[in-house]
């Protein structure tokens, strides 16, 4: 490490009070320089803060959608050991309190807690500025330009748009455990896979995006096609066996005629891809066939992660490299 006499301060924003954003401020910090995290949320914790709020949207495809953070669900617990965890010199150890969850893989508000111990325990949250979204990034030439052409507004008008402007002397931290666009195009790229089911637009079945399945008991008796084999599939469909009459797991990594009981469960059946579906409700999952009432989209994308700053207005130019992602900013 550097020494800090030998570092220029410079005053950083970091976007995102998450795992990576709490960290990111207090090295930074640590390093001498003057940091701001902008949270969009009232509390620290990024995707681990848990809502019973869905969006609009049941497959988060419409743009004009209400846009819900969260993909955590009610029942998900980590599926890694709270050993491998927590950052390196504040281990994820067992805590007392009547409300702390004390298994090696705990639930997600185990998590969301040691995070704000974190936070508490190092004082980043006197650098956060929670409940404010950034809307724009631009350099600093052009949001000078920008500022004078605000100048009809009063200041009181100003407040009320919650619109702060802050000049950097560093490039942007992105910090929002994020994988940019690319998560939600394989996304799109798998809806219009589905899209393509024979039959698909006049099934009468519902379908639903994992990023907003929050709790078993809406599928109580019904029959339930989960689409995937990652961890939200597997997570999902076994919450879902015990409130429905039947769990069938399709998945396009099966081979063709895949028809197998899920070891420990009576209701859960592993299938090839769907092939087409009916008017009636029934679908056929390569040569096999069930009657269906209801399609859960479990994908094999766990958890979606979205920047809400429009990406046109972001100076960056974004790379990627064996699966890393890497920003610059652009020079003007």
């Amino acid at each position: 490490m550097a020494s800090s006499s030998s570092i220029k301060s410079r005053h950083v924003a970091v976007i995102g009070a998450g795992a990576a954003g709490l960290v990111a401020a207090r090295e930074l910090r640590r390093e001498g320089h003057s940091v701001v995290v902008f949270e969009r949320q009232k509390q620290v914790g990024g995707t681990w803060i848990y809502t019973d709020h869905v969006e609009s949207d049941p497959l988060s495809v419409d743009p004009t959608r209400i846009v819900v953070h969260s993909s955590v669900y009610g029942s998900l617990r980590t599926n890694l050991p709270r050993e491998c965890m927590g950052f390196r010199d504040f281990p994820f150890a067992i805590r007392s309190g009547e409300s702390r969850d004390p298994r090696r893989f705990p639930s997600h508000g185990e998590v969301l807690a040691y995070l704000q111990d974190f936070a508490k325990e190092f004082g980043i949250e006197e650098l956060i500025r929670f409940e404010t979204t950034v809307v724009r990034v631009s350099p600093a030439g052009k949001a000078t330009a920008e500022k004078e052409s605000e100048n009809g507004e009063s200041n009181l008008q100003r407040r009320r748009r919650k619109f702060i402007a802050m000049r950097f002397t560093t490039l942007l931290l992105f910090v929002m455990d994020i994988t940019l666009n690319l998560v939600s195009l394989k996304f799109l790229k798998l809806h219009k896979n589905i899209e393509s089911f024979s039959g698909i637009s006049s099934w009468p079945g519902k379908e639903l995006h994992s990023h907003n399945y929050r709790l078993p008991e809406p599928f109580k008796d019904q029959v339930v096609v989960v689409i995937g084999s990652s961890a939200s599939a597997v997570d999902i469909s076994r919450d879902i066996s015990g409130f429905a009459k039947e769990v069938h797991v399709a998945s396009w990594s099966n081979p063709a005629d895949t028809f197998i009981k899920q070891n420990g469960y009576t209701n859960i059946w592993m299938h090839s891809m769907i092939e087409r579906v009916h008017e009636d409700g029934s679908m056929v999952f390569q040569k096999k066939r069930f009657w269906v009432m209801l399609l859960c989209i479990a994908l094999v994308i766990s958890i979606i992660f979205r920047f809400l700053i429009p990406m046109e207005k972001l100076p960056l130019m974004i790379t990627v490299l064996d699966h890393c992602t890497n920003m610059s900013f652009l020079q003007h």
